[in-house]
């Protein structure tokens, strides 16, 4: 597999690259786009995976086997979500490398009071998510993840592949032009894992404290950090 030299990579190029590639990339089909991540970056690519379902990691081991799909277990999933994570790791062929913060839950509590979530969800999904990824990507040059336009206002204008400027990487998003549908249609032809918690009224899946069910009609992520005023936990924005 040909790749980006590493001497390219620290000529500041990456973020030039990652640009070209958005624009040239953008009415890509998404296994062409992680195909592209792949033959560009090697083993300098992972994928980032909620298990809210396994639809990029499943692209992503079509276009490269064996390819690594970060998850961030916070101390705050669902069962369900530390299920589904198992259940790729076992199926599917890619390598499953979980982080975790650097403190418990039981070590948050004592430092910062119990039920963080509550009281500074901000603080606590940086603590146990944004920390845990920046220091979980420092091997990558660049990470897949499965934003989708349509998931909120907040990203709408999500590129196929972008600029991480906060961490200094390429970020590809291969769905950000799917639709909900086209998810379903994937699942449904591939036969692809997904989080049980789908069907039984959560439409997006996060931590357990900050996830409630939704009604009909209501957007997707409504169900994430309710009444809080909250749209993302930072990984993204």
């Amino acid at each position: 597999m040909t790749t980006v030299q590493d001497a390219d990579l620290k000529t500041g190029s990456l973020k030039a690259l990652a640009e070209q590639a958005g624009r040239d990339l953008e009415d890509a089909s998404p296994l062409e786009i992680l195909t592209w991540a792949a033959s560009t970056f090697g083993k300098r690519f992972a994928v980032t995976s909620s298990m809210e379902d396994a639809v990029v990691a499943h692209l992503a081991s079509r276009a490269f086997p064996g390819v690594d799909v970060v998850f961030l277990d916070t101390g705050y999933h669902f069962e369900e979500t530390i299920g589904t994570r198992d259940a790729v790791e076992a199926v599917m062929d890619v390598n499953v490398i979980t982080l975790t913060p650097r403190q418990s839950v039981a070590e948050q509590d004592a430092e910062y009071g119990p039920k963080l979530h509550d009281r500074d969800p901000d603080l606590c999904c940086a603590l146990r998510k944004v920390k845990p990824l920046e220091e979980g990507l420092t091997a990558y040059d660049a990470w897949a993840t499965g934003l989708r336009r349509d998931e909120s206002p907040t990203r709408a204008n999500t590129p196929v592949v972008g600029w991480d400027e906060k961490r200094q990487k390429v970020k590809v998003s291969p769905i950000a032009r799917w639709t909900q549908d086209d998810v379903d249609a994937y699942v449904l032809e591939h036969g692809v894992l997904t989080n049980p918690l789908l069907t039984d009224g959560y439409a997006s899946v996060g931590c357990a404290p900050c996830t409630r069910r939704v009604a009909a009609g209501e957007d997707a992520r409504s169900g994430r950090w309710a009444g809080l005023g909250k749209t993302e936990c930072g990984l993204h924005g």
